[in-house]
């Protein structure tokens, strides 16, 4: 009779286990990333009244089996499908980052190495990439060309001292285009921009001087004449010449083949050499040249209109100093920053993790998973996701994988079998208290 009860008591607990299950779930039906667990029970310990026989062919007689009386039930598991994927929400959030696939975010929080599906991320005061709760995402650093060096993950930053420029370039080549008026004889002003190697940008006033026809050579020829040079809208001591003239087809306006070769001198005319002329092109010394390529200017009887470019034939424009305006990641989770100068440039990536068993691993809080022995080990150095089917989203955020149906449709059969064993422990009452009736 007592049996009944403490069998009665144990599926109490268990439906109870598996209802704290169900609330949990439900609970965080909103929460990013969460996985649902599910709850199976297993039959106990049973007691044997009378053990199996088998058949006696010297008595005759045929076996029987073994009398057992279970004792209850008791909570076989409480899994979870760390992989298993939610559905996506967009968000438009750099930062905010989902996993397609079965690989987990590597995070560090006070020294200890933790996963996660959430990818809510964001950053800190020092420009480090964390989760909300603030442990470091880890990954892999980029060396001072973009690669990346993947060793031993560590914590990645978006914005860093290190990272906030890219360099300048000097420019070593012009371009200039457009027509110029064969009915003109008069000066034609243009003005070159170009770069020295600090990032300052210049200016120089050139003007295109009728010259000369060769009525033999059937050309017609123009002086380069160099005007004003300044720099970042200052004036400088710089002065600006060439030596070679822009040479067109007289009969048909088209430029002659030498005018891709021309270059363009400055020199530096201060008393104390300010002119940073050593920054400026190709240094010669006390001069500076840079290459000029007017190929592609012709002389039709059309309006005067040149215009000039830095740059030829897309090489040697030079740039300015970049400075960092964005970040963002790709889908193979690299860090790619934006500069104002047009540069781009990897600075690092985010590391996944696969792990054998991923059922195994352990909920520790705040959407993060620890490592055990019956999950698989971590080798501290990850992988990288573009080397499997997975990507990485970023502006999106996987959602919780709680199914509300499933969950309530749990919760009523969970409910019924908690009141069934508690009528089993009602009716053992009853009949115990008929047995002691019967001394009456």
């Amino acid at each position: 009779m007592m049996r009944s009860l403490f069998s009665a008591v144990s599926g109490l607990k268990a439906h109870q286990t598996k209802m704290d299950v169900i609330g949990n779930n439900i609970a965080n039906v909103n929460t990013v990333a969460y996985k649902s667990q599910s709850v199976t029970f297993g039959d106990v310990y049973y007691q044997t009244t009378q053990v199996a026989t088998g058949p006696n062919e010297a008595s005759g007689k045929g076996g029987t089996n073994a009398k057992q009386i279970g004792l209850g039930s008791t909570v076989g598991a409480i899994s979870v499908d760390p992989t298993a994927q939610g559905a996506s929400e967009r968000t438009d959030n750099t930062w905010d980052l989902m996993i397609s696939g079965d690989k987990f975010f590597v995070v560090s929080n006070a020294g200890n190495t933790y996963f996660t599906r959430a990818g809510d991320f964001t950053t800190d005061l020092d420009g480090a990439i964390v989760t909300q709760s603030g442990a470091n995402v880890m990954g892999w650093k980029a060396d001072a060309d973009g690669n990346i060096i993947k060793d031993r993950v560590q914590a990645l930053y978006a914005t860093s001292p290190e990272y906030t420029y890219t360099a300048p370039a000097a420019t070593t080549g012009v371009t200039i285009t457009g027509n110029v008026d064969s009915r003109e004889t008069g000066d034609i002003a243009y003005t070159v921009n170009f770069y020295d190697s600090l990032g300052n940008e210049y200016q120089a006033t050139l003007n295109l001087t009728y010259d000369s026809k060769d009525a033999a050579a059937g050309t017609t020829s123009y002086n380069v004449v160099g005007g004003s040079v300044t720099m970042n809208g200052q004036p400088t001591e710089l002065s600006v010449s060439c030596d070679s003239q822009v040479v067109f087809n007289t009969n048909t306006g088209a430029s002659m083949v030498g005018n891709a070769g021309l270059a363009l001198t400055f020199t530096d005319n201060s008393a104390d050499g300010s002119g940073n002329i050593a920054n400026i092109g190709t240094n010669n010394g006390n001069t500076s040249t840079i290459n000029l390529d007017a190929s592609g200017l012709t002389m039709y009887a059309a309006a005067s209109n040149i215009n000039a470019t830095m740059g030829i034939n897309g090489t040697g424009a030079g740039k300015a100093v970049g400075k960092m305006t964005s970040v963002g990641v790709n889908e193979s989770g690299q860090i790619v920053a934006s500069y104002s100068n047009g540069d781009t440039k990897k600075i690092g990536q985010i590391a996944v993790a696969s792990f054998t068993n991923p059922s195994g691993l352990e909920k520790v809080g705040d959407n993060l998973y620890a490592a055990t022995l019956n999950s698989g080990s971590f080798d501290g150095i990850g992988e990288d996701i573009s080397e499997s089917s997975g990507k990485i989203t970023s502006g999106y955020l996987e959602m919780s994988n709680v199914d509300l149906a499933d969950q309530f449709t749990n919760m009523i059969t969970t409910q019924r079998g908690y009141q069934a064993n508690s009528r089993i422990i009602t009716v053992s009452d009853t009949m115990l208290e008929e047995l002691i009736n019967l001394k009456r």
